[in-house]
């Protein structure tokens, strides 16, 4: 698949791409990222790609023109490829959660537009932009961030980039719910404040007691910290009839 970004600063890119276990999906092409400096498409001496806006108001507006130049060279460079949509990340978008991730993960690609100032001329999210996208709600002071987020999380479900291929089968959000907590040595943990031993299930060496324990810590986290995900699981037919004995002990 591949990913082409627009954007005011590709330098923040390289590390992310080129570091961590992700960097496998990157180096091999399973993903491969393409940087498009926008500045590059201005027309005028001072690369100037932005603009007051009208009716007034702070900050500036990222102009049509530089964008759509930007846009066209993208395009020409894919023109062998599998035609993608042009993803804008901005706070009105869709929340990008693992259904979202699952859908890019499986598909060819996309041009990642990443706006920056008080956002792009709405003329041009119109007439090109297939798909707007949030990390969350709260303001971010460009789209590189998401655009790095996704293309990570992306990353991490392609075929070999993990080193165990079961390991993002038991991430959080995968079955809709909270992963459990996670232990490793030392088998008690002494501190100022006492002895701190790993659950004991974890211990037993029983793979069906290791299995219910973990589910249950799930269960019970994602109840505390996420119920609107154990009332989606209930809606989708997501929850066994042990999940639901356990979730009715804890008095949900």
């Amino acid at each position: 698949m591949r990913f082409d970004v627009i954007t005011l600063f590709p330098e923040l890119f390289a590390p992310h791409l080129t570091q961590g276990i992700t960097r496998r999906a990157f180096e091999s092409g399973q993903v491969d990222v393409k940087l498009w400096q926008l500045r590059d498409h201005a027309d005028n001496n001072y690369r100037r790609v932005d603009d007051r806006p009208y009716g007034g108001g702070p900050g500036m507006v990222m102009l049509v023109e530089p964008l759509e130049r930007a846009l066209a060279a993208v395009r020409a460079a894919r023109a062998d490829a599998v035609p993608a949509p042009v993803v804008h990340f901005t706070p009105t978008g869709r929340r990008i959660d693992q259904a979202v991730v699952r859908e890019f993960a499986a598909s060819p690609g996309a041009v990642l537009l990443c706006g920056r100032y008080e956002g792009i001329d709405q003329r041009f999210v119109d007439r090109h932009v297939d798909i707007e996208l949030s990390l969350g709600d709260f303001v971010l002071s460009g789209g590189e961030l998401p655009a790095l987020a996704l293309l990570d999380a992306v990353a991490r479900l392609q075929d070999g980039v993990l080193g165990d291929a079961l390991s993002h089968q038991q991430d959080s959000f995968e079955d809709g719910l909270l992963d459990c907590p996670h232990y490793s040595r030392p088998e008690v943990l002494a501190s100022g404040d006492g002895e701190h031993a790993v659950p004991a299930a974890l211990l037993s060496g029983h793979h069906a007691e290791i299995a219910r324990w973990r589910r249950e810590q799930s269960l019970a986290l994602t109840a505390r910290r996420r119920p609107d995900l154990i009332v989606a699981a209930r809606t989708a037919g997501r929850l066994s009839k042990a999940d639901e004995r356990y979730l009715s002990s804890i008095g949900l």
